[in-house]
């Protein structure tokens, strides 16, 4: 496929007509000017030197150059490649709790939406960070793998629900195993785990597996969103009970959270309705010595301007040292061999 990625600057191209009319105006000037002296024959005689068809060779030149530079300006492109990027970052897993308790309205709206605006506010702070997305309940799935797009990032934050997982529970210990086999290879020393959760774990054995991802030189931080009064879990307007007919009311679990921090070399935040705790996690992490993260990009389209630039600059070289009057001594060397029989 063959496109322009800026077809705008062909607007440059207007001025040609402009440069022609001007260029044979003047020629129209000069002619009517050594009519005036005499005969071209006699005018031929008295100036050896002079070389209209040089003038006109220079114009010519300029005018292909500049058209040149135009449709480089315009950047055509056709057909792919695959590229590799060297940044300087740290590789970000997110892994979100999704159940049933994240709708617990102790945070507005609830604690699961503001967990999503925050995972937007950090995207639109990260640079050469890479990030991925993992969501969980009663299981764990990669909602995202790595990467360096933070518009898909935020686009698929802000589509999490918990919906997304049929089987409900809080395994944390699921996360943490996912996230460890998520992480691009080559990448020790870089890797980082944000989990954010309320921390109630149902499953498995958390710390097992914060112990497996620190011996492999992974840090987890953790943030605690919640409140340890807890607070009621409304699922389409309705309160969820239980057998009894109580109302389930969820706390935060602080203590599994900071053990798992902690076990691993990060540490542990506890979220409130002004912030989330991502703002300083990420302050953290940046002081985390950051590795070459190398990636592959794949361009749709391979930029061909730079023949054309090329091309055009050594039109300009020509045309530079091209003389506007016959030399003796370089008319052996002359490009355009003509006899300029005329003074045209």
């Amino acid at each position: 496929m063959f496109r322009f990625a800026t077809p705008e600057y062909f607007y440059l191209l207007l001025v040609l007509p402009l440069w022609v009319a001007l260029y044979l105006y003047a020629v129209r000037r000069r002619r009517r000017a050594l009519d005036r002296f005499g005969l071209r024959t006699t005018l031929r005689e008295l100036m050896p030197e002079a070389s209209p068809r040089r003038i006109r060779n220079k114009f010519i030149l300029f005018v292909v150059a500049w058209g040149l530079i135009v449709v480089a300006l315009a950047r055509p492109q056709f057909g792919s490649k695959l590229k590799e990027e060297t940044r300087r970052g740290i590789e970000i897993m997110l892994a979100v709790d999704v159940s049933n308790s994240m709708l617990a309205q102790d945070f507005e709206p609830n604690r699961l939406e503001r967990t999503k605006y925050a995972i937007g506010r950090l995207t639109e702070q990260l640079t050469e960070d890479r990030i991925g997305l993992i969501v969980f309940a009663g299981d764990a799935y990669m909602q995202l793998p790595i990467t360096s797009d933070y518009v898909i990032a935020r686009s698929f934050a802000n589509s999490i629900s918990p919906d997304m997982v049929s089987r409900q529970g809080t395994a944390i210990g699921a996360a943490i195993n996912l996230a460890m086999n998520s992480f691009s290879s080559g990448s020790e020393g870089s890797r980082v785990l944000i989990l954010i959760s309320d921390g109630e774990n149902h499953e498995d054995d958390a710390l097992a597996a914060a112990a497996a991802a620190a011996a492999q030189g992974i840090k987890i931080y953790t943030i605690g969103i919640g409140t340890p009064e807890g607070a009621p879990i409304s699922i389409g307007g309705e309160f969820i009970k239980d057998e009894q007919g109580n109302m389930v009311v969820s706390k935060l679990d602080e203590k599994t959270l900071q053990q798992i921090a902690v076990s691993t070399g990060g540490s542990y935040i506890r979220a409130t309705n002004r912030s989330l705790g991502l703002n300083e996690i990420v302050k953290q992490i940046n002081e985390v010595e950051k590795k070459e993260l190398k990636t592959k990009v794949f361009e749709d389209f391979d930029e061909q301007f730079r023949g054309l630039l090329w091309a055009a600059l050594g039109l300009l070289l020509i045309e530079g040292a091209m003389l506007t009057r016959k030399n003796r001594i370089l008319a052996r060397f002359s490009v355009f061999k003509s006899s300029d029989h005329d003074l045209r």
